[in-house]
């Protein structure tokens, strides 16, 4: 079976932790500190239920609830995972701007989604509850997942995992609506 191609995009407010997600998923490492995104593509392969996938990970700059929605970021994009801070009810409010300005810009009623509630690991400064994200997306007929970016795990009811869930997870979601898949996908991937 060849690859299939497959485009994310990787959408939230700024600081969220995007990048750090995408490079700990494409590289396996953590990268600190680095420059704001303008915006970055990262190309990885890999396999889920013994289908690989040529991923395309367009890496957005970081949005805010001003920012007017380009038109590229609808455009042969096959989902997107859209990332907040727990840290940030900021990040958490501009998530929802973005979903409403996905939804107007594909004119879609559903959409792939992934949606991350990322920096689990400053659990001290947590100020959006897993339940509270858990809702959002249950409102959206989304994935959720919760994830340290920097210490390479995710959250989910069943184990926790690495990063590369929330892209495993991702390309489910667009079988899925594709109507290559007749289960619903949760957190975990087999």
């Amino acid at each position: 079976m060849p690859p299939k191609q497959r485009k994310i995009a990787i959408m939230g407010y700024r600081s969220v932790g995007k990048s750090s997600l995408s490079i700990q998923f494409v590289d396996g490492q953590f990268v600190d500190s680095y420059d704001p995104t303008i915006e970055n593509t990262f190309i990885k392969t890999t396999r889920v239920r013994s289908q690989e996938y040529d991923l395309k990970l367009v890496d957005t700059a970081g949005q805010d609830e001003y920012s007017i929605f380009p038109a590229q970021y609808s455009m042969d994009i096959h989902g997107y995972v859209l990332v907040y801070s727990i840290t940030s009810s900021k990040s958490f409010e501009v998530v929802q701007i973005i979903y409403e300005k996905l939804l107007d810009m594909t004119g879609k009623i559903h959409v792939p989604i992934v949606l991350v509630g990322n920096k689990t690991d400053l659990h001290m400064e947590r100020m959006i509850s897993s339940d509270e994200g858990r809702r959002l997306a249950e409102s959206w007929k989304a994935a959720f997942i919760e994830a340290s970016a920097k210490q390479n795990e995710v959250c989910s009811p069943f184990r926790s995992s690495s990063v590369a869930d929330i892209f495993h997870t991702m390309l489910l979601e667009i079988e899925k609506a594709n109507g290559n898949m007749q289960e619903k996908s949760n957190c975990s991937v087999s």
